[in-house]
């Protein structure tokens, strides 16, 4: 009798808790925000820090600290979640973000970037891991994927708005001012939105009282962290070809991040255009991401997967071969369509075979791998960028290294989704 009345309380499905629901994606929003501000401003404005032209390997130094930090909170975060509850991880996740547009504002060199990034990564990595979990917390089952969607939605497309808007902003009010301005003004907003979330922990218990064994997976492992972090990234099959893919398409973001804004300055361009190449990408990436989490919850995850990594594959290629800002721009809206395709299936999928009571150790484990991906990227392209003095190999490099991936997850994964024919 308890557990039906626990139930009723706690009822999954984002219509019967639509307002928290909308609350997690005006945080994931503001998310977006802080990041999104980084992307086109601060890698143009380098030499401002003493950054020598073509050092790139110092360049993406940044990044390097932003994708280590951020993929480790990612996997404590998700264990921290399941014991104290995903509220409380985001308000620390928010706090982290307090130091980020002051050491920008006053760096006098590059190190104090990277250090702001530190702070970025804890933010990231904390905030973002757990709008998406406590999303698919309220959502259910069958609409993890459009929950996922939403999510990514909310986070990408302030990503690519915070990028046209810094770089619209940045030549009247001055680079270091309008990131000051503006990632103060979302950090106070987040908060302020912050005090109206509640916990949704007692979803995920409800759910587990309803479903002890999740469609497609075994009953819920028993052993502690470290177990689930092995077992999930190196032991099962379908887990360890996710975490891949995930670490795989961040190599390519980390690639659009740090070397896309110095490779079209290099052709003549300025930040309004780069702003829009890069920001066009990520909206595209970001407004897509409401149907395409949507439609995998009906035809399955594997295959916009595959074809995700295939588009943003030739997407890259188009960016290589072509060389004026249309063509930029079309070939930016075909690596959107591909991330918006893979992106929020590979965590779909991942959610697909997580057990309740695991499903925060599970998704922090493939958000590591995923984000580390950050740091991997940026470490490869800046060595290779910095032995041949050019960006054009790191963006084959980065190609191949997708093509690969999705070779991979056809290859190697099954269906995760129930429901798929």
């Amino acid at each position: 009798m308890l557990t039906e009345q626990v139930a009723t309380r706690h009822e999954r499905g984002i219509g019967a808790n639509l307002g928290q629901f909308l609350l997690q994606t005006v945080q994931v929003f503001f998310v977006g925000l802080i990041i999104g501000m980084e992307r086109n401003v601060l890698p143009a404005m380098s030499r401002d820090f003493g950054v020598a032209n073509g050092a790139f390997f110092f360049l993406s130094s940044f990044v390097i600290s932003f994708g280590l930090v951020k993929g480790a909170l990612n996997f404590f975060a998700g264990a921290l979640s399941d014991q104290v509850g995903r509220r409380r991880v985001l308000a620390l996740g928010w706090l982290a973000a307090v130091p980020i547009p002051f050491l920008i504002f006053f760096a006098p060199n590059w190190w104090w970037v990277v250090a702001a990034n530190v702070f970025l990564g804890v933010n990231q990595g904390f905030t973002w891991t757990m709008t998406v979990t406590s999303q698919i917390d309220l959502a259910g089952d069958r609409q993890r994927g459009l929950a996922v969607g939403i999510n990514e939605t909310a986070g990408y497309v302030a990503v690519g708005l915070a990028g046209l808007a810094t770089g619209y902003l940045a030549p009247v009010y001055g680079p270091r001012w309008t990131l000051l301005g503006f990632g103060l003004g979302a950090v106070l907003l987040a908060f302020l939105t912050l005090l109206w979330v509640r916990d949704t922990f007692a979803w995920v218990r409800s759910e587990h009282d309803q479903n002890a064994t999740p469609p497609g997976n075994t009953a819920t492992q028993t052993g502690g962290l470290w177990t689930t972090f092995v077992r999930v990234s190196f032991r099962d099959v379908t887990y360890r070809t996710l975490c891949q893919g995930g670490a795989a398409n961040k190599i390519a973001d980390a690639l659009v991040w740090v070397m896309f804004p110095l490779y079209f300055a290099a052709h003549g361009l300025g930040v309004v255009d780069i702003g829009w190449i890069t920001g066009g990408y990520a909206m595209i990436w970001g407004l897509l991401q409401l149907g395409t989490g949507h439609l995998a919850d009906r035809f399955g995850r594997k295959r916009p997967i595959v074809t995700g990594f295939c588009l943003l594959s030739l997407g890259l290629a188009g960016t290589a071969l072509t060389h004026h800002f249309g063509a930029w721009m079309i070939s930016s809206a075909v690596m959107g369509t591909g991330m918006a395709l893979l992106y929020p299936n590979l965590i779909a999928a991942m959610s697909d075979i997580a057990p309740p009571l695991e499903r925060g150790r599970i998704l922090g484990t493939y958000r590591y791998w995923r984000d580390t991906g950050y740091a991997i990227g940026a470490l490869l392209l800046g060595l290779v960028a910095q032995v041949t003095h050019q960006i054009p190999p790191a963006i084959w490099l980065t190609a191949t290294i997708e093509a690969a991936s999705g070779l991979w997850i056809a290859l190697a994964t099954r269906e995760t989704h129930q429901r798929a024919g």
